[in-house]
């Protein structure tokens, strides 16, 4: 981690403080909040449970579940129905059902593995796996429109026959089982991972109406150019949500600066609403996952001012302006300067 100072954070496990009491230079804050003085290395942490993240993890958890339930589960009949129809459109639509059943199910254990409990080697938790199962997610959605699109321009120069009949079909149910996956996602908690699963149910969405249309213009009219100008269009959607979950995910997996906070305006906050603060340095934000932000800081103090209060305002002011329940404060009497000093 960038600050080594920065917690162990242990989301399953009970509360308690810790045992340890440094002389005048150590003190323990209220909860996630740890300060210490100049020079000193934590040797304790308290731990808190977070019931909250629990039950949003449940929830995604089941939502993830009956998608890929679904999606899996349709994903043989529009194989079948586009081979017989001979559509790039229903094929595509197929290809990317079946990476949404692998992201689906990825972004399924990657929930599970965040609720196991931290561990000496793991101080963090599991947490992370679902960036990187978000990821991942992104990679495949854009490796996935690199494919369309190739195929996409062979046909237009060498057309294909397709049976427009079936592929209408077939597009009518896909659109029905991905409407359903789309309203299981998209209600409640909307995580990263969650999210990098609901934009691959989205691109199938859009994917089935493009081969719904493409197999209602080929029966109608018997245009087919249609069929892969159709399966193009959703591809470069796809190459936009891909990059974007992707870029994201990346963000956090390189402890990016989470959006909204920088180390100006956090210092600047503190020193503005704590009478008790001369100034805030050393501050590096980061986040667990794209919902879990991380701060460590050193704060020097006003002479001649209560230290206990001084870091229970701190945090009142981190999570009241940002959000922040977890973070690492470093109390200075004086400003840092010489041995000791983190960067």
């Amino acid at each position: 981690m960038p600050h080594d100072h920065a917690p162990a954070d242990h989301p399953h496990e009970h509360d308690h403080a810790s045992a340890h009491r440094h002389a005048p230079h150590t003190v323990h804050a209220a909860p996630h909040v740890h300060g210490h003085g100049a020079g000193h290395h934590e040797h304790g942490h308290d731990h808190h449970g977070h019931g909250p993240h629990l039950h949003g993890a449940g929830a995604s958890e089941r939502k993830l579940f009956w998608a890929l339930l679904l999606t899996g589960g349709f994903m043989f009949a529009e194989v079948v129905g586009g081979l017989i129809a001979g559509s790039l459109a229903l094929l595509a639509d197929a290809a990317h059902m079946l990476t949404d059943a692998a992201a689906l199910a990825m972004a399924f254990v990657a929930v599970r593995a965040a609720r196991r409990p931290a561990t000496p080697t793991m101080s963090y938790g599991h947490h992370r796996w679902q960036v990187l199962a978000a990821f991942v997610n992104g990679l495949g959605l854009l490796a996935l429109a690199v494919w369309i699109l190739v195929e996409a321009s062979t046909r237009l120069w060498a057309p294909v026959a397709v049976q427009g009949r079936v592929v209408v079909v077939i597009a009518v149910l896909g659109l029905l089982v991905n409407l359903a996956s789309f309203a299981i996602l998209s209600g409640g908690e909307q995580n990263l991972n969650v999210r990098g699963a609901l934009a691959h149910v989205m691109g199938d969405l859009l994917g089935s109406v493009a081969a719904l249309v493409a197999g209602a213009l080929i029966w109608g009219f018997g245009w087919m150019i249609a069929d892969p100008l159709l399966s193009a269009l959703v591809a470069l959607l796809m190459l936009r949500t891909g990059w974007s979950i992707a870029r994201q995910a990346a963000h956090v997996l390189l402890e990016g600066t989470p959006d909204g906070l920088d180390e100006r305006s956090i210092a600047s906050a503190i020193e503005a609403d704590v009478e008790a603060v001369a100034s805030v340095h050393h501050v590096h934000a980061w986040s667990l996952t794209d919902d879990r932000p991380v701060v460590t800081l050193h704060a020097t103090l006003r002479e001649n001012v209560g230290r206990d209060a001084a870091l229970s305002a701190i945090q009142r002011v981190l999570q009241a302006r940002f959000g922040i329940t977890h973070s690492t404060i470093q109390i200075e009497e004086q400003a840092c300067a010489g041995v000791g000093c983190v960067p």
